[in-house]
């Protein structure tokens, strides 16, 4: 059955200090959801204020983009870390998002892993847990947005943790079923919008190997490093009617 709704994504507040990326701003108009980075592989008290007072006026769905705390290797550097040192980054870095939140009277929806972090997430069982018993901890409806794989569908089902599968829509995906990490090379613009037909219209991916498989989309993630990232995305947005649409809240509540 066709998809009638799909969420489409980005990352924000990727800087710190006077290093910023001001296209990310441009982004926004075509995005129903962001993940603003909360301090640790980036962000600064100023840019996360200033992208959460941009989602409230565009009315775009908030969430806390967490990362290892390696701002000199934008978190892409890998780390082993203990489950109570886990807990404690996790739940740090979503309270700093959510009392600025607060104090904007807006909400945080869900978490997603940033670069190494997200990476490891994905392969790892138990570093994956560790992350979703920490944001239940935090606040048991926030939605953990990871890879559409056995890992994440097996953290859900043990904790009963709401998630959110993500496509990531310009990588590309090795025969594993998992986007290639090493790869610096996005797939054109072309392919990347027949993947989003694909998977609204057959919940399929095509794999590097030219074999499709069936994937389950909850949101697709669009990368803020692709040079092509803003034509992509308005081009994208042509696909979906009438936009791009953030769900679950609405979707658990019973509203839809």
């Amino acid at each position: 059955m066709p998809l009638k709704h799909i969420d489409f994504n980005i990352d924000t507040a990727q800087g710190y200090g006077i290093y910023k990326n001001e296209k990310e701003y441009e982004l926004l108009d075509y995005v129903s959801s962001v993940n603003i980075s909360c301090g640790f592989h980036a962000g600064d008290p100023v840019l996360i204020r200033d992208f959460l007072l941009k989602c409230k006026e565009k009315n775009i769905t908030i969430g806390a983009h967490i990362g290892f705390n390696d701002i000199a290797g934008l978190g892409y550097r890998p780390m082993e870390l203990s489950e109570d040192e886990i807990e404690a980054m996790v739940i740090y870095q979503i309270g700093a998002l959510a009392s600025f939140a607060k104090a904007y009277s807006l909400t945080i929806d869900h978490v997603r892993p940033h670069g190494a972090m997200y990476k490891q997430a994905s392969e790892n069982y138990e570093f994956s847990l560790a992350i979703a018993k920490a944001i239940q901890k935090f606040d048991k409806w926030l939605v953990y947005t990871g890879l559409d794989n056995e890992t994440l569908d097996r953290v859900a089902s043990d904790t009963g943790i709401i998630v959110n599968k993500e496509l990531f829509i310009d990588k590309i995906y090795t025969q594993e079923f998992k986007p290639d990490w090493d790869s610096k090379k996005y797939i054109s613009d072309d392919d990347a919008l027949n993947r989003i037909r694909t998977v609204l219209f057959s919940s399929q991916i095509k794999l590097g190997n030219g074999v499709f498989m069936p994937l389950k989309a909850d949101t697709i993630h669009f990368d803020t490093k692709n040079p092509n990232a803003l034509e992509l995305l308005k081009k994208a947005n042509e696909i979906i009617t009438p936009t791009p649409y953030n769900y679950n809240k609405a979707e658990l509540s019973g509203w839809v």
